[in-house]
Order: structure tokens, then C-alpha cells, then sequence
């Protein structure tokens, strides 16, 4: 049985992601800051699937990552799929965040997943498997203004990812980014909401107005952007790496 650790577990794309690959027969690990909507998700998940496991950790601190992956090291035996994935940062214009924002973003989206990703693909590669999937965004491609954090932290994760796919490649490990558009969350309210705000216009206006640069006419699933996920940390997917997987039901207008 494989083991996944799924960043972002409790809710959304993270939650989405964790039941495709329970589903599948992955022991999976969901991780997060808030130990009751874990727990929450967990029973959720667990009544249909196999096992789920909890584990309360924040990637955006250095002790509380590192303290996580030794618990998994203890208690399974290491990793054989990591899903990185982490709550966007608060929007905001490029010329609008100062350094306490940058900095809080930064090890929330860059240096909390590089960190995970450290420690966990030495292992992968001595025991000759290993998946590391980063969830980022279509922004990093065709950027946001009002998302500048994620647009300029994504972009570095994704340059990193390309970097990292070159090092245990030999031995089976691969490195890959998953990038969502438009997807039914939370996330994508407090967006929406935000501009609603910004501009004094009416949230279902921006909601239609952001639906209709969307080929498909629709925001994402969060399970689609899961099958993206899954597939990328399957068996199947051994000669995908270092590649960018965008999932936006043909947004993105560039080749």
C-alpha cells in the first residue's frame, strides 16, 4: 500500500485530492492547522474509503514540517506521494503588500513546500518510487493583478519544481505541477468576493463575467482537478516529469 500525504486536506481541492486517492487504495494522510476540520474531513472520507489519517501540521513553519514528516517516517515508514498544496494568500495588487505579507507568503507557497519536498524525496528515491505533485494556479501563465502573491510565489514553485524533477528521476521519482483555474471553492468566493469589494460592483456580475473567459462555461470540480492529481501520481504517469498540468477548461490563451 502506498502512502500519500495530502497538504490542505480538511476542505476543498486538498479534501477533493485525498478522496481520489483513498478511493484508489493510497493509505492517505491529510494534513492541516486546524486538528477539527481534519478530524471532520477524515470521517467524512473514511466512511467510504479505506484509510485516512490525520496529522496537524502548518507548512509555513519550519519545526511543525519537519516534526510531520518524522511522524510519518515513524508511523508508515515514509512517503511514496506528496501533494503539496496550500491555501492561496489574501489577494492583493502587486505594489499593495509589504514585507510581513511577502514574507508570510512566501513560506506559505515557496519555502514551506520546498522545505516538505527536502525532506521527504531522499526517501522516495532509496526506496525507488516517489511522486511530488504541486498544486499551483493557471495565474503562474496568465497572471491575475489582484493575485500577486500567488501569481509571483506560483511561478517560483514552478521554475523549483522543474528544477527538483532533474534530481532523483534515475530512481523513479518524479515532480510535477498541477495548475487549477476557476474551481468551485471557498477560495474562489473570497476572490470574487474581494473584487466585488474593490470595484463596488455585484459578486454575480464578476462571477458571470469571469465564467464567461472560460471556454468550458464553468468553474472546475474539485474532484476534476483531483483526477489531474491522481493521474499525475499514478503508476501511469512514471515518463511524466517536470511538467505543468493545467486544468482550466481551456482559459489559458497561451500555446
Amino acid at each position: 500500500m502506498r502512502t500519500a500525504l495530502v497538504g490542505g486536506g480538511s476542505s476543498g481541492i486538498g479534501q477533493a485530492i485525498a478522496e481520489r486517492l483513498a478511493g484508489a487504495g493510497d493509505r492517505v494522510v491529510i494534513t492541516g492547522r486546524h486538528a477539527d476540520a481534519l478530524e471532520t474531513a477524515a470521517v467524512h472520507l473514511g466512511g467510504t474509503l479505506g484509510e485516512v489519517h490525520t496529522l496537524v501540521s502548518d507548512i509555513a513553519d519550519p519545526a511543525s514540517a519537519a516534526a510531520a514528516m518524522e511522524e510519518v517516517e515513524h508511523r508508515y515508514g515514509g512517503l511514496d506521494v506528496l501533494v503539496l498544496n496550500a491555501g492561496g494568500p489574501p489577494p492583493g495588487g502587486i505594489l499593495d503588500l509589504d514585507d510581513t505579507r511577502w514574507r508570510a507568503a512566501s513560506e506559505l507557497l515557496l519555502l514551506g513546500p520546498l522545505r516538505l519536498a527536502r525532506l521527504a524525496m531522499p526517501g522516495m528515491a532509496k526506496r525507488g518510487f516517489g511522486r511530488v505533485v504541486f498544486v499551483t494556479s493557471t495565474a503562474v501563465r496568465q497572471p491575475q493583478p489582484d493575485l500577486a502573491a500567488s501569481v509571483v510565489l506560483r511561478s517560483a514553485v514552478t521554475a523549483a519544481a522543474k528544477l527538483l524533477s532533474l534530481e532523483f528521476a534515475p530512481q523513479g521519482v518524479t515532480v510535477n505541477c498541477v495548475a487549477p483555474g476557476a474551481t468551485s471553492t471557498e477560495r474562489r468566493t473570497q476572490i470574487l468576493t474581494n473584487r466585488a469589494h474593490a470595484t463596488h460592483r455585484g459578486f454575480d456580475e464578476l462571477d458571470a463575467q469571469d465564467l464567461a473567459l472560460i471556454p468550458a462555461g464553468r468553474a472546475a470540480r474539485p474532484a476534476e482537478i483531483a483526477g489531474a492529481v491522481a493521474f499525475l501520481a499514478s503508476d501511469d504517469a512514471a515518463y511524466i516529469n517536470g511538467t505543468v498540468l493545467a486544468v482550466d477548461g481551456g482559459r489559458t490563451e497561451t500555446i
